[in-house]
């Protein structure tokens, strides 16, 4: 009799909790729906939000349309520090650059981007060099283009009636005028950026601008991580040492070795330093280096 009463129990509770179950399965599916349809009304919502929003407003700085119909924003000219003392030899030493008013790309070149770019210059598409795990995996409308040389890049930007930025202009854009690690600050944040791992939610690449809060002080988004980014410049490891206060175009050399800056989604977090500095061949294509263009501001003429 008392084993019957403890099965009737265990059944009971087993019943009990299945409706629970389902009843509490019910409830956030109806309370997501809610919420979705307050958001899509325009109407507040309680939705728990993965990262903090960001604080900072970029509507002071301006903002104009490329030639290839993407967005740039401007970097006021002034002063700023480049370099870092306690990091690679070739990132120091810390000086002081001015630099005139220039635009930036917010976003990296898409693959979408590019393949316009493609179509209508009959250029070859960018290979992207098989790596660890199967290409396709770096293939997407809305991941940055990968795979392209300094050529290809110096191609788009000049087709768009862009450029590439200096390394002094895209560490401004990057960095700010103060003297952060990262474009967010001094402490690395994996939620901010996509580099090594999949800690940020992404293994490889990711869609371009997914990283709200890890924008640079202009605005830009993946100054570090997912593309590494070509630059205009030569590469010299004692340029700093020698480097002109205002605009320095890069070391004029016979190498054939171009800058490339911000982390990657292959990068540790100390490769993701704003003042990293790395090299490689100009033709030489990457499953991790993208790019993106300046311009200089319009004038009236």
């Amino acid at each position: 009799m008392q084993s019957q009463r403890v099965l009737i129990g265990s059944i009971i509770f087993v019943f009990a909790s299945f409706i629970g179950t389902m009843a509490l399965i019910v409830w956030e599916t109806y309370k997501n729906k809610r919420d979705l349809e307050a958001i899509m009304a325009g109407r507040p919502a309680k939705v728990r939000v993965l990262q903090s929003m960001p604080t900072q407003d970029f509507s002071m700085y301006k903002t104009l349309m490329g030639d290839d119909n993407r967005k740039m924003i401007e970097i006021p000219e002034g002063p700023f520090t480049m370099g870092v003392g306690n990091g690679d030899p070739d990132e120091g030493p810390a000086h002081p650059v001015f630099l005139q008013t220039f635009y930036m790309d917010l976003n990296e070149v898409t693959q979408v981007d590019y393949a316009r770019f493609v179509n209508m210059t009959k250029r070859e598409e960018p290979q992207v060099p098989v790596f660890e795990d199967k290409a396709e995996k770096l293939i997407s409308p809305d991941f940055p283009v990968v795979g392209v040389t300094w050529n290809d890049a110096f191609g788009y930007c000049r087709w768009a009636s862009k450029r590439l930025p200096t390394e002094a202009e895209w560490e401004k854009a990057a960095r700010g005028e103060g003297k952060r690690r990262y474009p967010w600050g001094a402490k690395f944040e994996h939620s901010f950026a996509n580099v090594d791992g999949e800690d940020d939610g992404f293994k490889y690449l990711a869609p371009v601008g997914s990283f709200e809060v890890g924008r640079s002080p202009f605005g830009l988004y993946d100054a570090t991580g997912n593309a590494a980014e070509w630059v205009m410049d030569d590469y010299a490891a004692d340029y700093y040492q020698q480097a002109p206060y205002r605009d320095p175009p890069g070391p004029k050399t016979d190498d054939v070795f171009k800058v490339i800056r911000g982390g990657s989604w292959r990068e540790s977090r100390l490769g993701a330093r704003v003042t990293k500095r790395f090299s490689a061949k100009m033709w030489r294509g990457d499953g991790s280096v993208g790019f993106r263009c300046a311009k200089d501001p319009p004038t009236d003429t």
